[in-house]
């Protein structure tokens, strides 16, 4: 029997689970479908999913609540293992600089510890 698994989610650290524990539950169960979006669906719309440019590999998970709007930093490790490093609520148009510079300091700190 095929799984119906295209791709495995995985979490480095303890910024994504911080991130999400400060969620209100509707949030939750929106990052939750968009989780195993991720997992099931072997062409993720960029509405979802996107890379992000000048960054070495860093993708943006996007989910929106309503009027709110989460990114969620990640990146792929051995093909098809993704994995979310941090999140935080998106107030801009642009995504903050600093965000970046963290996941992107985040997603270095996994691949040295690997």
């Amino acid at each position: 029997m095929k799984s119906m698994f295209v791709r495995e989610v995985a979490f480095f650290g303890e910024h994504f689970r911080n991130f999400y524990q400060r969620l209100n539950k509707k949030a939750k169960l929106k990052v939750d479908w968009t989780i195993n979006l991720w997992e099931t669906v072997e062409h993720i719309p960029e509405k979802y999913f996107k890379h992000l440019t000048n960054t070495d590999g860093l993708y943006e998970i996007r989910v929106e609540i309503e009027s709110n709007i989460y990114r969620i930093f990640s990146f792929f490790d051995a093909g098809k293992l993704i994995l979310a490093i941090n999140g935080f609520q998106k107030k801009t148009n642009k995504t903050p600089k600093s965000e970046i510079e963290k996941a992107l300091k985040i997603k270095k700190q996994y691949f040295n510890e690997k």
